[in-house]
């Protein structure tokens, strides 16, 4: 295990790591600090021109080039901090926007065990929430820091000039506040880790629930997704109470240690006008320096706090970033642009080491042809596709398409020769034309759209509706039936002219007179492709050009429906339920 000083060590290196990698224009960075330099030059010449006009007042002189040079620096102040500023903002956005770009890329491209594995609440505060974290360092502490530091040294080399007494005594608090703001930051560092984690969480638990409220609302949900967001708050509301309980210390601390320093200042400073080893107008300009002392620890003291949670938050974007990404590379090889045979050899593969889904699986889907995959539950059929489609990769075996291995293809290519309609195909927020148009980076005519919907069965109803193909459909579809989310996703199958056809239930859980619509679009989708079907009921593929009957990991039985009710009991059992039922309904 690291130590929580080793964790902030990687984090640093992480943290200008990813500001190196921003790569912001230089120039710009350039320009900013120039302008910085000049506020705070700027900003150090008022005390000294204050200084010279009450020195003059004293004596009953008035200089109209000390009031010209006075009014002169407020003006440079003000202008060259409102561009610094802006310029400084400029490279916060840039840099954060670079973050977040590298973030989203890289999500997009994580392979899907990542999502199994982490909630998609707890990666989008990542990007949005982690990030902003981030930002909100570079633009709102970043530039009182520079320029912060650069008018806390010009104060201490003019005083030590002016007085070198009256410096000393302020620098008295410097190692003060350092004792007590080290440790301090190594809990501000803990707690806004876990202060992060736990807003994920909440953002997850937001997430998961507004996705499903209808399942919340119908199933009387409510108050049991409130008992659990109430949990979430009250946890956000303990760490904030505890990162509050830091911020009590570090600010009173701070302000009290300054205003004894300067109390001291102003009563030693006293002294030594009276004894008139000191004049008026220095010790006047002597306090304004203070004031320009105070102000920028203070703002130190924020950038602390704001630097330790953008510590936390690199380390979980990092997390992100160090996770293996699917391999998106050209390969040499590509697949055939015609249906081949898809050949599975020795295939097993199990979600945990310790227990095998698929065990040991050989068979091959003829090109061109039907091979519907039937079995009970939880044997195995769905994980096949997901093999196929390679969002897992098989711990044993090898899947050939064309008798090429499927691990040669790069991602990209392969997935292009497949369509994939399931059970509940997925419908995106957006219009009817984007989700059947999804994922082709062509352009689609007009013609060609309305010949897929049509060839989906689909034309009749999106012509019904008021904005036909530009119909909003909802968040996932939920404006539209089963049937018609299902009619879409047949059409987006069909325009993407795939070579291997992946059905999985995908005519299940809808009225007969949808089921015979979409059955027709499959027999229409399936023309010379190679396809393989997941069915639990036999009458949607006793025609199939071969039948797998899959059981516990393993292909117990292969021919067709005949072949099969002959010599498979299982799937004689199977058939004579189904088959038999449906006979006596019909009769």
């Amino acid at each position: 295990m690291k130590s929580s000083e080793e964790n902030r060590t990687v984090s640093y290196s992480s943290f200008f790591a990813l500001l190196k990698k921003a790569n912001p224009p230089k120039w710009i960075i350039a320009i900013a600090i120039t302008l910085s330099l000049v506020e705070t030059v700027a900003g150090l010449i008022v005390p000294i021109m204050t200084m010279n006009l009450v020195d003059q007042l004293a004596e009953s002189l008035l200089s109209t080039g000390v009031i010209i040079l006075l009014i002169l620096a407020f003006v440079v102040q003000t202008v060259s901090s409102g561009f610094s500023y802006y310029l400084m903002s400029y490279i916060g956005e840039y840099v954060v926007a670079y973050i977040r770009t590298k973030l989203w890329d890289h999500v997009l491209h994580l392979p899907i065990p990542y999502f199994d594995q982490n909630a998609s609440g707890d990666t989008m505060s990542r990007i949005t929430q982690d990030t902003g974290v981030i930002k909100n360092l570079i633009t709102s502490h970043l530039i009182p820091l520079v320029s912060g530091l650069i008018s806390i040294f010009g104060a201490v080399a003019i005083l030590v000039y002016i007085d070198w007494r009256m410096t000393l005594i302020m620098l008295i608090a410097v190692p003060i506040s350092g004792l007590v703001m080290w440790p301090l930051g190594t809990i501000m560092y803990r707690i806004s880790k876990k202060m992060q984690d736990k807003m994920a969480s909440f953002t997850s638990a937001l997430g998961r629930v507004l996705t499903e409220i209808r399942l919340v609302k119908s199933y009387n949900g409510e108050r049991m997704e409130q008992e659990q967001g109430n949990k979430e708050i009250q946890h956000l509301f303990t760490f904030g109470l505890k990162e509050a309980k830091i911020q009590a210390i570090i600010s009173p601390f701070m302000t009290t240690i300054m205003m004894v320093v300067l109390v001291i200042l102003i009563g030693y400073g006293g002294v030594r006008v009276a004894e008139g080893t000191l004049s008026a107008g220095a010790l006047v300009a002597i306090i304004i320096y203070m004031f320009q002392i105070i102000l920028p620890v203070s703002q130190m003291a924020q950038f602390f706090t704001a630097f330790q949670k953008a510590m936390g938050s690199t380390e979980r974007i990092q997390m992100i970033l160090g996770t293996e990404s699917e391999e998106l590379e050209k390969q040499s090889v590509v697949p055939h642009e015609t249906a081949q045979a898809l050949r599975f050899d020795g295939v097993q593969f199990g979600y945990h080491p310790e227990r095998r889904i698929i065990k040991d699986i050989s068979f091959e889907a003829l090109a061109g042809k039907t091979t519907a995959i039937v079995g009970p539950s939880g044997g195995g059929k769905t994980t096949l596709f997901s093999l196929i489609e390679r969002f897992y990769k098989s711990d044993q075996g090898a899947i050939a398409w064309g008798g090429q291995d499927i691990m040669s293809f790069s991602l990209e290519s392969w997935r292009k020769q497949i369509s994939y309609v399931s059970q509940e195909s997925p419908i995106m927020s957006g219009t009817i034309r984007e989700n059947i148009c999804y994922g082709l980076e062509r352009e689609v005519s007009q013609e060609e759209l309305e010949q897929a919907a049509a060839l989906a069965n689909a034309s009749s109803f999106i012509h019904d509706l008021e904005e036909g193909y530009e119909t909003e459909v909802g968040e996932r579809g939920i404006k539209l039936s089963g049937g018609q989310r299902q009619r879409i996703a047949i059409a987006r199958a069909i325009i993407r002219n795939p070579k291997l056809l992946l059905l999985d239930e995908a005519t299940s859980n809808l009225d007969s007179e949808s089921e015979k619509l979409i059955q027709d679009a499959l027999q229409q989708l399936m023309q010379g492709r190679t396809t393989l079907i997941i069915a639990h009921r036999l009458a949607t593929v006793v025609q199939a050009d071969q039948i797998l009957v899959v059981e516990n990991g393993e292909v117990t039985g292969q021919g067709t429906h005949d072949q099969l009710y002959r010599e498979n009991t299982l799937y004689q059992k199977l058939a004579s339920q189904q088959l038999y039922a449906m006979e006596q309904l019909e009769v």
